[in-house]
């Protein structure tokens, strides 16, 4: 079973079922057991603030992930599995408005934009990179 938590500031509208459906078919074939991700829906002014704390830099982005372990670093000895057998993936961080901006200037609807920003994301806790 996949579990998807969601946090949104309350005036984002967003599908969450849409999300969901997505991140599951994403993980098909991917994750053998129970898995779960987080999805946090911002304004820019909080993106901001983690881009920075986290990135050093000192602007808003669409798209950030936090991952909870990176499957392409092998796992140091120290490392504990979760007694409850579940794979924790880590956070997804969603700009609204930025989110919004994309979808419009690629003629798209915003919940689109924003699935394909959240699957972005989950690339990354799963280990896909891109260059910076």
């Amino acid at each position: 079973m996949i579990t998807v938590l969601f946090q949104t500031e309350s005036h984002f509208p967003v599908d969450r079922k849409k999300i969901k459906e997505a991140i599951e078919a994403a993980l098909v074939g991917q994750v053998h057991r129970d898995a779960e991700v987080s999805v946090s829906i911002v304004g820019d002014r909080r993106m901001r603030e983690l881009n920075k704390k986290y990135r050093n830099l000192d602007k808003t982005t669409d798209v950030l992930s936090f991952g909870l372990n990176d499957p392409t670093v092998e796992i140091p000895a120290e490392f504990v599995e979760a007694p409850d057998d579940v794979l924790r993936l880590g956070d997804i961080v969603v700009s609204y408005p930025q989110a919004v901006d994309e979808a419009r200037g690629d003629n798209k609807l915003v919940d689109e934009q924003i699935v394909t920003l959240v699957l972005h994301g989950l690339d990354h806790l799963l280990g896909k990179h891109h260059p910076e």
